[in-house]
Protein backbone atom coordinates (compact mmCIF):
# COMPACT_ATOMS: atom_id res chain seq x y z
CA UNK A 1 0.00 0.00 0.00
CA UNK A 2 2.89 2.27 0.56
CA UNK A 3 4.27 1.87 -2.78
CA UNK A 4 0.56 2.68 -4.46
CA UNK A 5 0.38 5.73 -1.77
CA UNK A 6 3.62 7.27 -3.32
CA UNK A 7 2.65 6.35 -7.15
CA UNK A 8 -1.17 8.19 -6.80
CA UNK A 9 1.09 11.23 -4.92
CA UNK A 10 3.95 11.04 -7.83
CA UNK A 11 1.07 11.44 -10.35
CA UNK A 12 -0.68 14.40 -8.44
CA UNK A 13 2.44 16.20 -8.49
CA UNK A 14 2.75 15.73 -12.08
CA UNK A 15 -0.96 17.10 -12.50
CA UNK A 16 0.62 20.19 -10.61
CA UNK A 17 3.52 20.62 -12.54
CA UNK A 18 1.55 21.27 -15.54
CA UNK A 19 -1.07 23.88 -13.87
CA UNK A 20 -1.06 27.46 -13.56
CA UNK A 21 2.30 28.54 -15.03
CA UNK A 22 4.90 31.30 -14.44
CA UNK A 23 5.07 34.40 -16.07
CA UNK A 24 7.15 33.81 -18.93
CA UNK A 25 10.32 36.00 -18.09
CA UNK A 26 10.61 34.18 -14.45
CA UNK A 27 9.77 30.95 -16.24
CA UNK A 28 12.68 31.63 -18.99
CA UNK A 29 15.14 32.14 -16.63
CA UNK A 30 14.59 29.18 -14.64
CA UNK A 31 14.78 27.37 -17.78
CA UNK A 32 18.04 28.58 -18.80
CA UNK A 33 19.40 27.79 -15.47
CA UNK A 34 18.33 24.23 -15.21
CA UNK A 35 19.83 23.68 -19.10
CA UNK A 36 23.00 24.78 -17.44
CA UNK A 37 23.18 22.67 -14.11
CA UNK A 38 21.14 19.26 -15.84
CA UNK A 39 22.74 19.76 -19.12
CA UNK A 40 25.90 21.62 -20.25
CA UNK A 41 27.38 20.24 -17.18
CA UNK A 42 26.49 16.55 -18.19
CA UNK A 43 28.55 16.84 -21.83
CA UNK A 44 31.91 15.84 -20.00
CA UNK A 45 31.08 12.82 -18.30
CA UNK A 46 29.00 11.47 -21.02
CA UNK A 47 31.82 11.80 -23.58
CA UNK A 48 34.66 10.37 -21.23
CA UNK A 49 32.26 7.47 -20.27
CA UNK A 50 30.66 7.09 -24.45
CA UNK A 51 34.16 7.44 -25.80
CA UNK A 52 36.30 4.61 -23.63
CA UNK A 53 32.93 2.44 -23.14
CA UNK A 54 32.83 2.14 -26.78
CA UNK A 55 36.43 0.92 -27.26
CA UNK A 56 36.17 -1.69 -24.15
CA UNK A 57 33.19 -2.75 -26.32
CA UNK A 58 34.79 -3.23 -29.65
CA UNK A 59 37.96 -4.82 -28.28
CA UNK A 60 35.62 -7.39 -26.37
CA UNK A 61 33.72 -8.18 -29.63
CA UNK A 62 37.45 -8.41 -31.35
CA UNK A 63 38.44 -10.67 -28.99
CA UNK A 64 35.30 -13.27 -29.18
CA UNK A 65 35.39 -13.18 -32.51
CA UNK A 66 38.95 -15.48 -33.31
CA UNK A 67 37.57 -17.60 -36.04
CA UNK A 68 38.55 -16.89 -39.37
CA UNK A 69 35.59 -17.38 -41.38
CA UNK A 70 34.01 -14.75 -39.31
CA UNK A 71 34.53 -11.31 -40.94
CA UNK A 72 36.22 -8.28 -39.11
CA UNK A 73 33.98 -6.18 -40.45
CA UNK A 74 31.22 -7.99 -37.78
CA UNK A 75 32.75 -6.43 -35.03
CA UNK A 76 31.88 -2.12 -36.03
CA UNK A 77 28.27 -4.05 -36.93
CA UNK A 78 28.54 -5.44 -33.18
CA UNK A 79 29.70 -2.36 -31.43
CA UNK A 80 27.38 0.23 -33.88
CA UNK A 81 23.83 -2.14 -32.43
CA UNK A 82 24.92 -2.08 -29.19
CA UNK A 83 26.06 1.73 -28.77
CA UNK A 84 22.87 2.64 -30.10
CA UNK A 85 20.15 0.20 -28.99
CA UNK A 86 21.78 -0.09 -25.28
CA UNK A 87 24.57 1.93 -24.24
CA UNK A 88 23.66 5.41 -25.05
CA UNK A 89 20.32 5.76 -24.04
CA UNK A 90 19.91 3.00 -21.19
CA UNK A 91 23.33 3.02 -19.87
CA UNK A 92 24.29 6.97 -20.04
CA UNK A 93 20.72 7.38 -18.31
CA UNK A 94 21.45 5.90 -15.75
CA UNK A 95 24.90 7.77 -15.08
CA UNK A 96 22.94 10.63 -15.58
CA UNK A 97 20.16 9.75 -12.61
CA UNK A 98 23.53 9.58 -10.78
CA UNK A 99 24.26 12.70 -11.01
CA UNK A 100 21.39 14.52 -12.02
CA UNK A 101 19.05 12.81 -9.61
CA UNK A 102 21.30 13.19 -6.35
CA UNK A 103 21.49 17.55 -7.51
CA UNK A 104 17.79 17.55 -8.12
CA UNK A 105 16.89 15.73 -4.23
CA UNK A 106 19.42 17.94 -3.10
CA UNK A 107 18.35 21.64 -4.35
CA UNK A 108 14.84 20.64 -3.62
CA UNK A 109 15.04 18.61 -0.35
CA UNK A 110 17.12 21.65 1.18
CA UNK A 111 14.28 24.23 0.05
CA UNK A 112 11.61 21.66 1.60
CA UNK A 113 13.66 21.70 5.18
CA UNK A 114 14.89 25.84 5.19
CA UNK A 115 10.96 26.34 4.14
CA UNK A 116 11.73 28.26 1.55
CA UNK A 117 8.91 26.25 -0.91
CA UNK A 118 6.43 27.47 2.09
CA UNK A 119 7.63 31.00 1.42
CA UNK A 120 6.91 30.21 -2.41
CA UNK A 121 3.17 28.62 -1.53
CA UNK A 122 2.70 31.67 1.06
CA UNK A 123 4.04 34.67 -2.28
CA UNK A 124 1.23 32.50 -4.29
CA UNK A 125 3.40 30.69 -6.58
CA UNK A 126 2.82 27.25 -7.55
CA UNK A 127 5.82 25.79 -6.75
CA UNK A 128 6.04 22.64 -8.52
CA UNK A 129 5.39 24.25 -11.70
CA UNK A 130 8.07 26.44 -10.49
CA UNK A 131 11.25 24.10 -9.38
CA UNK A 132 9.58 21.15 -11.32
CA UNK A 133 8.96 21.82 -14.81
CA UNK A 134 11.85 23.60 -16.33
CA UNK A 135 13.62 20.72 -15.17
CA UNK A 136 11.48 18.68 -17.08
CA UNK A 137 11.76 20.67 -20.28
CA UNK A 138 16.02 21.23 -19.66
CA UNK A 139 15.98 17.50 -19.87
CA UNK A 140 13.65 16.41 -22.48
CA UNK A 141 14.87 18.66 -24.79
CA UNK A 142 18.71 18.78 -24.12
CA UNK A 143 19.89 15.24 -23.16
CA UNK A 144 18.92 13.97 -26.76
CA UNK A 145 22.04 15.92 -27.75
CA UNK A 146 23.48 14.32 -25.19
CA UNK A 147 22.84 10.58 -26.29
CA UNK A 148 23.80 11.27 -29.92
CA UNK A 149 27.09 12.38 -28.47
CA UNK A 150 27.37 9.59 -26.94
CA UNK A 151 26.58 7.47 -29.50
CA UNK A 152 29.43 9.29 -31.78
CA UNK A 153 32.44 9.10 -29.43
CA UNK A 154 31.38 5.50 -28.76
CA UNK A 155 31.59 4.67 -32.22
CA UNK A 156 34.62 7.09 -32.34
CA UNK A 157 35.98 5.47 -29.16
CA UNK A 158 35.52 1.76 -30.65
CA UNK A 159 37.38 3.11 -34.52
CA UNK A 160 40.64 4.46 -32.06
CA UNK A 161 40.49 1.27 -30.54
CA UNK A 162 40.78 -1.24 -33.42
CA UNK A 163 43.85 1.32 -34.95
CA UNK A 164 45.91 1.37 -31.86
CA UNK A 165 45.30 -2.12 -30.70
CA UNK A 166 45.77 -3.78 -34.00
CA UNK A 167 43.02 -6.38 -33.37
CA UNK A 168 41.03 -5.13 -36.58
CA UNK A 169 41.74 -2.49 -39.11
CA UNK A 170 39.60 1.11 -39.12
CA UNK A 171 38.00 -0.31 -42.99
CA UNK A 172 36.84 -3.12 -41.57
CA UNK A 173 35.63 -1.29 -38.16
CA UNK A 174 33.99 1.61 -40.75
CA UNK A 175 32.44 -1.28 -43.10
CA UNK A 176 30.59 -2.80 -40.40
CA UNK A 177 29.37 0.55 -39.04
CA UNK A 178 27.81 0.90 -42.60
CA UNK A 179 26.54 -2.60 -42.77
CA UNK A 180 22.64 -2.44 -42.29
CA UNK A 181 22.36 0.81 -40.97
CA UNK A 182 18.10 0.75 -39.66
CA UNK A 183 17.48 4.65 -39.42
CA UNK A 184 14.60 3.15 -36.95
CA UNK A 185 17.00 2.40 -34.38
CA UNK A 186 18.47 6.08 -33.80
CA UNK A 187 14.65 6.93 -33.79
CA UNK A 188 13.93 3.70 -30.72
CA UNK A 189 16.82 5.44 -28.99
CA UNK A 190 16.01 8.59 -29.09
CA UNK A 191 12.32 8.25 -27.86
CA UNK A 192 13.85 5.81 -24.97
CA UNK A 193 16.11 9.20 -23.95
CA UNK A 194 13.17 11.07 -23.95
CA UNK A 195 11.13 9.13 -21.56
CA UNK A 196 14.54 8.72 -19.37
CA UNK A 197 15.20 11.76 -19.34
CA UNK A 198 11.65 12.90 -17.54
CA UNK A 199 12.04 9.96 -15.39
CA UNK A 200 15.31 11.52 -14.00
CA UNK A 201 13.55 15.17 -13.90
CA UNK A 202 10.48 13.79 -11.95
CA UNK A 203 11.17 11.30 -9.72
CA UNK A 204 14.00 12.91 -7.98
CA UNK A 205 11.79 16.05 -7.76
CA UNK A 206 9.27 14.01 -5.99
CA UNK A 207 11.72 12.54 -3.44
CA UNK A 208 13.27 16.03 -2.90
CA UNK A 209 9.89 17.73 -2.81
CA UNK A 210 8.35 15.51 -0.09
CA UNK A 211 10.93 15.27 2.23
CA UNK A 212 10.58 15.56 5.97
CA UNK A 213 12.92 16.26 8.62
CA UNK A 214 16.65 17.93 8.30
CA UNK A 215 19.79 17.43 6.15
CA UNK A 216 20.25 13.88 7.21
CA UNK A 217 16.87 13.29 5.74
CA UNK A 218 18.11 15.06 2.31
CA UNK A 219 20.83 13.17 1.81
CA UNK A 220 18.96 9.13 2.41
CA UNK A 221 16.22 11.57 0.28
CA UNK A 222 18.78 12.02 -2.44
CA UNK A 223 19.78 8.28 -2.32
CA UNK A 224 16.54 6.60 -2.79
CA UNK A 225 15.54 8.94 -5.77
CA UNK A 226 18.86 7.72 -7.35
CA UNK A 227 18.01 4.29 -6.80
CA UNK A 228 14.33 4.68 -7.88
CA UNK A 229 15.28 6.58 -10.63
CA UNK A 230 17.73 3.95 -11.87
CA UNK A 231 14.89 1.14 -11.24
CA UNK A 232 12.24 2.79 -13.02
CA UNK A 233 14.40 3.55 -16.20
CA UNK A 234 15.48 -0.44 -16.20
CA UNK A 235 11.47 -1.11 -16.30
CA UNK A 236 10.74 1.32 -18.53
CA UNK A 237 13.38 0.28 -20.76
CA UNK A 238 11.66 -3.23 -20.89
CA UNK A 239 8.59 -2.03 -21.85
CA UNK A 240 9.97 0.63 -24.31
CA UNK A 241 11.58 -2.38 -26.23
CA UNK A 242 9.19 -4.63 -25.90
CA UNK A 243 6.57 -1.91 -27.27
CA UNK A 244 8.76 -0.73 -29.75
CA UNK A 245 11.48 -3.48 -31.47
CA UNK A 246 9.05 -6.83 -31.37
Amino acid sequence: MNYIEHIGKYFLMLKQVFTKPQRARVFKEALMREVEELGHKSIGIIAFISFFIGGVIALQTALNLESPFIPKSLIGFAAKRSVILEFAPTFCSIILAGKVGSYITSSIGTMRVTEQIDALEVMGINSLNYLVLPKIIATVLFYPFLIVLGMFLGIFGGWIAGVISGLFSGTDFISGVQMEFNPFLITYALIKTVVFAFLIATVPSYHGYFVKGGSLEVGKASTQSVVWTTVVIVISNYFLTQMLLT
